[in-house]
């Protein structure tokens, strides 16, 4: 298994250039960042530093929208990264969320979804496309090999995940919930004709290390208010039979509203609705055992990469144990002498 930290990008960006450091000195794969412009700073300037300043470590938005940026800008940025690092970006998308909503705009739709994906792998990755009437490549890329992951929720746009993403992204741990997931896009590749065992899948939820239950979970209840931004909309164009688990649409009967202002924040008053047990299911919560028990049965199911949200006030000490104790008993054990 993979292990990444997801970032937001406060001010001053020497803080999360700091955490990304510490993170590959902790034997971490992946820096993802949040992509929404207004509410915090713009990543992709900071991977640049963060790539500039590690060795080995890969980053991407976690996850970036067709809105909110010109894909050819976009697969523009992941090949100049490329070009000076090294292929050691991915590009997570999505519908969008943050971005759009707090400039009043809405998701995209899933075909604008799917044509962005195209545009963006294919430039992002040194060859030419199709686009808006002429065939358009980047003259100066050569070499450069771009993955582009799909963060999904509802059915149709888990179809498109397992028809057209290099990986899947779901932003929650819940054991059940990720195994029909994962099922459901890799139906999807084979329908489609691809190596249902080609997706790479990824789990993104919170993880804190800690014992005190109360205080960890009012930590991370944000999360399932994130993740009911996503559901209500799930909820309204499908209702709340048959289309998802009903462990994920009951929930947010008690949702009202939301407030950008605070999204990803520990406190967030609006995620008030979401109770202890959604908490405990969607994250990762506890000393160093429990979250190897919870990221083993994950593996079991197929997860290749848990990606963990640091939005909580125990950032470097996550960070240290699962160094020191998680990831070692996550990977495959090589013996020095036999």
């Amino acid at each position: 298994m993979d292990f990444g930290v997801v970032l937001q990008t406060h001010s001053p960006s020497r803080r999360t250039l700091a955490l990304a450091k510490l993170a590959e000195e902790h034997g971490f794969d992946y820096v993802w960042t949040f992509d929404s412009h207004i509410l915090w700073q713009e990543p992709y300037v900071i991977y640049s530093q963060i790539l500039d300043q590690t060795r080995k470590i890969k980053v991407g938005p976690m996850v970036t929208n067709p809105s909110t940026r010109d894909w050819t800008v976009l697969a523009s940025l992941h090949a100049t990264l490329h070009e000076m690092y090294g292929n050691r970006t991915v590009c997570g998308i999505g519908r969008g969320d943050s971005a759009v909503r707090v400039t009043n705009g809405a998701p995209a739709t899933l075909a604008e979804l799917r044509d962005a994906i195209h545009v963006i792998r294919e430039l992002g990755s040194s060859r030419s496309v199709d686009y808006k009437g002429s065939t358009l490549r980047f003259p100066w890329s050569t070499g450069s090999s771009l993955e582009v992951w799909v963060a999904a929720y509802g059915p149709k746009a888990l179809q498109l995940a397992g028809e057209v993403g290099d990986g899947f992204i779901l932003q929650l741990a819940d054991i059940d919930i990720a195994k029909w997931m994962i099922e459901t896009v890799r139906n999807a590749a084979a329908d489609a004709g691809r190596d249902p065992m080609s997706v790479t899948f990824c789990v993104a939820a919170p993880n804190y290390i800690g014992t005190d239950e109360a205080h960890m979970r009012d930590q991370v209840r944000w999360f399932g208010g994130m993740v009911g931004n996503h559901i209500a909309d799930i909820v309204a164009r499908y209702g709340t039979e048959g289309a998802v688990p009903k462990s994920l649409t009951d929930y947010i009967a008690g949702r009202q509203g939301y407030d950008y202002n605070q999204h990803g924040r520990a406190g967030n008053t609006h995620a008030d609705f979401v109770p202890d047990e959604i908490v405990d299911r969607f994250c990762v919560l506890g000393p160093a055992q429990a979250h190897i028990d919870k990221l083993r049965a994950l593996q079991a199911i197929g997860v290749d990469q848990f990606a963990g949200y640091l939005q909580h006030d125990n950032k470097e000490e996550t960070l240290r144990v699962y160094g020191e104790s998680v990831i070692p008993a996550l990977r495959a054990a090589t013996s020095a002498k036999s």
